[in-house]
């Protein structure tokens, strides 16, 4: 199937980028440059005279760095990661960078919202409902009425699909700041996620994956499907301090920017990582640049913030139109793994993503574009869109029944957090034959499964007790055939492979604790072995704690070997040979595939358009 091109299109300012800069700042780096993001030091030396950016504080060092800026200066600012958005030119960057005070400083990046237009299938003769897909019947009780789902994105369009439940509207398109308006969507792209997320009865056979979810718009999105990264943090601040008083459970995040800096220091990373901390289920798009400068697939194009531990990371699955997954693959443009800089395995899971019909804001940019098909039924009309924007909303969907059948079975007051959220859509999800991990993350969604998953599970049991009731069927009937679950998750650049689901002691499934590094592994009770000493795994087959051993295949830590392909190293690359040798090269950072280097989305180069990186060289087509 060839990819039809929206006409939205970017004027690029063609800026190569060798792939080893964005490796970090290299010997002989100015110290107040090691600061500031790859993208500010490439504006710098194109001569850029100001820029906008978000400057964060070291922590207590808040008040310094304020009277550092001025008042005047500051247009916004971000208490939840101690940072300000400001605008500054090259030598005040310089000093602002120098100062003690300020941890690091990142372009105000543009995110953009930008479908990927895919044909193939026909959406005007659909074979199944979307809810059929993922293994749903029109009988499932669960509807996640109990559950309140943000949408960051364009905006939601009234329509009779959400009847009265969509609850909130603010815009945070006017500098960042929330102003409550009527609802609205010029773009178009936010009511198509609305929609996936949670359209009612009178969609039909379109009707969302929680028909009954609360939805609560925050738009940050213009009407090109573009804005500051500025708006999408204050939106993501608005949602965490209003979580208790809108009922805020699930954050869509269908948009992103590409990764510039580590996610140790992306502003809008420690975003979802501090929502996540708030006990919010932060789901994000992995990106559409999976294919390298000559449309092969390709690694390393997920996009921030995708790239958050703690979120939820969804790349696309094509279902051919068909309810059995034997069919299904993953199209060339989704984002593959692992992250830039981190060398974070990515995505966690795929969904859905192409040829998706769901609620039209009628009027809308995307709705007049003549690429995208329209939809008339009963009267209502929808439109069809490819990416992992549709992926990830049907995602936000499928995790807000999760949420909501768990108070269903354990107490309106009972609470799943994010981690746990994420480990049962990651451990039901069904694999696709023929795609590694960091394609697919554990495989594709399985909302029925997640459903029978959580039916077991009871987290308020004591410490050093299971919390699963009893061994669920590890199987979904999908289209007539039982499908296996993929019975493993993929936690921040680690991975945990077991037959086994025991989640006692050996992690701890609280709200402070970030998806990724900050995991508490007991006291030597390896993965898939009970605290009663039952075996669940081989226990040479992990090494947990700093570095995991997977079978014969993986070493991940600071240094990965991936399957019989890829070594990446700390400022090494290397061939992983067929004799178990590895040959180490100096030259650059990673080598991917056996024998071609431009394996890797970006290549050689990289192009920059106002701030954003996309596409092939010198295109400037966004996808």
């Amino acid at each position: 199937m060839k990819t039809r091109k929206l006409t939205l299109i970017v004027a690029l300012l063609a800026l190569l980028v060798p792939a080893l800069a964005l490796a970090g700042p290299g010997q002989g780096t100015p110290t107040w440059q090691a600061k500031v993001d790859q993208a500010i030091q490439q504006n710098l030396k194109n001569g850029v005279s100001s820029q906008r950016v978000i400057v964060r504080a070291v922590p207590g060092q808040e008040a310094k760095v304020r009277s550092l800026l001025g008042t005047k200066a500051i247009l916004n600012e971000h208490p939840l990661i101690s940072a300000f958005t400001v605008e500054v030119d090259s030598q005040t960057l310089q000093k602002l960078a120098s100062s003690t005070v300020v941890a690091g400083i990142s372009l105000d990046a543009m995110v953009i919202a930008i479908p990927e237009s895919k044909g193939g299938s026909n959406p005007h003769a659909p074979l199944y409902t979307l809810r059929a897909a993922l293994g749903l019947d029109q009988n499932t009780a669960t509807t996640g009425a109990s559950v309140g789902v943000a949408i960051i994105d364009s905006g939601i369009a009234p329509d009779k699909a959400f009847g009265d439940r969509l609850v909130k509207f603010y815009d945070f398109t006017r500098n960042g700041k929330a102003a409550r308006v009527a609802p609205y969507d010029d773009f178009g792209h936010g009511t198509h996620m609305a929609g996936l997320v949670g359209a009612g009865a009178s969609a039909g056979q379109y009707e969302g994956i929680a028909p009954g979810a609360r939805l609560i718009g925050l738009k940050v999105l213009g009407a090109d499907g573009s804005g500051p990264t500025d708006a999408v943090i204050s939106a993501i601040e608005f949602a965490i301090a209003n979580k208790a008083k809108f009922g805020i459970d699930v954050i869509n995040l269908s948009l992103g920017h590409p990764i510039t800096e580590s996610a140790t220091r992306d502003p809008l990373v420690l975003a979802v990582e501090q929502a996540a901390r708030a006990g919010i289920v932060v789901v994000c798009s992995a990106g559409n640049i999976g294919a390298n400068a000559k449309g092969k697939a390709a690694y390393g194009g997920i996009t921030s913030p995708g790239n958050a531990r703690s979120a939820i990371t969804v790349g696309a699955q094509d279902t051919e139109d068909t309810l059995v997954r034997k069919d299904d693959s993953i199209p060339v443009w989704s984002s593959r793994g692992p992250t830039w800089f981190d060398a974070y395995a990515k995505p966690d899971i795929v969904g859905p993503g192409v040829n998706v019909v769901s609620v039209a804001a009628v009027g809308s940019t995307l709705y007049l574009n003549p690429l995208v098909e329209k939809v008339t039924l009963n009267g209502a009309v929808f439109m069809t869109l490819s990416g992992t924007s549709p992926s990830t909303a049907i995602t936000s969907g499928s995790a807000a029944l999760v949420i909501d059948a768990y108070r269903k079975a354990r107490g309106s007051k009972a609470h799943l957090n994010p981690n746990a959220v994420k480990a049962i859509l990651e451990y039901t999800a069904i694999p696709l034959k023929h795609y590694d991990a960091l394609t697919q993350g554990t495989g594709g969604l399985n909302t029925e499964g997640a459903l029978t998953l959580t039916d077991a599970l009871d987290f308020s049991v004591p410490p050093g007790m299971s919390p699963l009731l009893h061994d669920p069927n590890p199987f979904t009937m999908i289209g007539g055939v039982q499908e296996e679950w993929a019975q493993n998750i993929v936690w921040g650049d680690n991975i945990v492979w077991s037959d086994n689901i025991v989640w006692s002691d050996n992690i701890v499934w609280s709200d402070n604790i970030v998806w990724g590094d900050n995991i508490v592994w007991s006291d030597g009770v390896p993965v898939g072995v009970s605290a009663a000493g039952e075996s669940g795994a081989d226990l040479d087959n992990i090494v947990w704690g700093d570095n995991i051993v997977w079978s014969d295949n993986i070493v991940w830590s600071d240094n990965i070997v991936w399957a019989d392909n890829i070594v990446w190293g700390d400022g090494l690359i290397g061939i992983y040979n067929p004799d178990g040798s590895i040959t180490w090269s100096g030259a650059a950072n990673i080598v991917w595939s056996d024998v071609e280097l431009d394996n890797i989305v970006w290549s050689d180069n990289i192009v920059w358009s106002d701030n954003i990186v996309w596409s092939d060289a010198l295109i400037g087509v966004i996808r």
